[in-house]
Order: C-alpha cells, then sequence, then structure tokens
C-alpha cells in the first residue's frame, strides 16, 4: 500500500505542498513502534472511523474505558477491549471481519495524538486492528486539558435520531473548540482530528455545516480522502458532560485564492446520545496554534 492515493496527490499539488507531503510520509509505517505501544496503554479514549456495511454512511464513535483497554499485541496489531453500546451508528461494522477502519488515540493532557489505520478482526472481548499504517501528528490545534475524572454513575442515554441539526445541536457545534472527522476511500478508512477557537465550526442551516482547513502536516489524508469519496462522519463530545452528537453526510472542499480552504458538510442523518461518555476533563487550555477570531 502506498502511502499517499490519487485524491491526496491532487491536493498536495492544489497546495503545492507535494514536496513536504514526501517528507512528512516517510514517517508512516506498519509497525507499532514500542513509544506508540506505551502512548496507547495510557489512553482512556479512542476514536473509530468507519463506514456502516448496511448504509454505507461513514460514521465516527468514541469507545472509552480503564487506560489498557487499548494495547499494541503485536508489532502489527492493536487490540480494544469492550465495544460500542448496541445502538451507536456504528456498531454493526465493528462486527463485520475485515472492515477497513480508522483509529485516532488523542491525549488532551499531553496534547499528543497517534492514528492507525487497518483491517478490523473482532474479538471474543471487543476487536483487534491489524494495522496497514501507523503514524503520530503534530500537537497542532490540540486543547490541553490536565485531567480527566471517571463520573461516577453517568450512562447512556436513548439516542435522538433524526435527519437534521436541532437547536441543541446547532449549540453544540458553535461552542465546540475539538472535533473528529472519518473519512473512507477505495481501500481504508481514517479518523482525523479538527481544533479551533470555539465558533470555528459554523452552522449555516440546520442541514449544513463548514469549517476552515487550518494548515497541518501537508498529508492531506482527509481531504484527499473527501476527493475521492464524499461521505464523512463527524463526532463532536462536550469534554464536561460526555455528550455525544454523531453526524453523517457528505464533505467538499472549497478552495480560494491565497490558499485558503473551507470544507462545507452537509447533515444527512443526526445522532445526539446524553451522558455517552463516562469521562469528565478540565477545562480547555487553548492550542496556541488556533488562529484568533
Amino acid at each position: 500500500m502506498g502511502v499517499y492515493h490519487a485524491g491526496s496527490r491532487a491536493v498536495q499539488d492544489l497546495a503545492g505542498a507535494r514536496e513536504r507531503a514526501d517528507h512528512v510520509g516517510r514517517s508512516l509505517g506498519q509497525d507499532i513502534k514500542p513509544v506508540a505501544a506505551a502512548f496507547l496503554e495510557l489512553q482512556p479514549l479512542l476514536v473509530v472511523g468507519a463506514a456502516d456495511p448496511g448504509t454505507g454512511r461513514v460514521w465516527a464513535s468514541a469507545l472509552t474505558g480503564a487506560p489498557g483497554f487499548v494495547r499494541a499485541t503485536g508489532p502489527r496489531q492493536m487490540s480494544v477491549t469492550g465495544g460500542l453500546v448496541p445502538d451507536d451508528p456504528l456498531a454493526a461494522a465493528l462486527a463485520v471481519p475485515g472492515t477497513p477502519v480508522g483509529t485516532l488515540a488523542l491525549d488532551p493532557r499531553t496534547r499528543r495524538r497517534m492514528r492507525l489505520n487497518g483491517r478490523l478482526r473482532p474479538t471474543a472481548r471487543g476487536f483487534a486492528v491489524e494495522a496497514d499504517q501507523v503514524f503520530s501528528n503534530c500537537p497542532k490545534y490540540i486543547q490541553r486539558r490536565e485531567s480527566f475524572e471517571r463520573a461516577g454513575g453517568r450512562g447512556p442515554g436513548a439516542s435522538r435520531r433524526c435527519g437534521r441539526l436541532e437547536p441543541a445541536d446547532a449549540e453544540t457545534v458553535r461552542t465546540a473548540d475539538t472535533f473528529f472527522v472519518a473519512t473512507v476511500h477505495g481501500t481504508g478508512a481514517d479518523a482525523s482530528h479538527r481544533g479551533g477557537n470555539p465558533g470555528f465550526v459554523r452552522v449555516v442551516s440546520p442541514h449544513e455545516l463548514d469549517w476552515p482547513d487550518y494548515p497541518g502536516n501537508a498529508m492531506f489524508r482527509t481531504l484527499g480522502n473527501l476527493r475521492e469519496d464524499p461521505r464523512a462522519g463527524l463526532l463532536f463530545l462536550d469534554w464536561d458532560t460526555g455528550t455525544t452528537l454523531q453526524l453523517t453526510g457528505e464533505a467538499r472542499t472549497e478552495f480560494r485564492a491565497g490558499g485558503e480552504r473551507t470544507v462545507r458538510f452537509t447533515v444527512a442523518r443526526a445522532v445526539r446520545t446524553e451522558d455517552a461518555v463516562p469521562l469528565r476533563w478540565s477545562a480547555p487550555e487553548f492550542s496556541p496554534a488556533n488562529p484568533a477570531g
């Protein structure tokens, strides 16, 4: 498998970033190195992205557990203990052997993140992912949250599903400083992170939102996937209450003079779950990389 597919190459060329992307791409590999394995075992949260095998819709979901619930169980294998609640829109995908998945472990305490993409295999205790690509990202746009606690007695309520953003959903989006995005391409899936000061994601209507694509590592994996396949899934997490908002739909990127880019997302379905994540994080210290305004 090559480091980049045609979609990523096309966006790199539009951005004039192919040479930098080639340099950064040397960090991608299949092996889970000891420092990455140690990082995984400290995490209480893992984001997973994939396409539902029945509907074809792409979703991003949050899995949680005591540190150690995610760990390397081989030089190219990550194992996860536990799974999603049965009514999570991604639960069906995680039960199908061979499902392409993208995973992201992000630690707000250290502003570090690690991505592992590969093929899923259900196990007796959860699932494992055979790695195709393993890599870390720079700390840009990650808000520091110094600590977390497990909220006693918190458990997921019934999910509310609809085909648009309700007022509470729009407020969740407008006040978010972080969200996660899942995308797919012909041979795989990817889960990534977007961050900025609250308000960086704009609600255009109950059916559309957009956000600026800030300069990153020049790989353009998310935008490259969207160029080949517009399906995407977004996950907004309330870091205090544990409420999640999952959106699925399609996204397109608009390129403007001067290199500025905006991603526009059209909502097909929205799933809101109160108390979905049993973690309560401390207040954020915003990243110094966040653009003002």
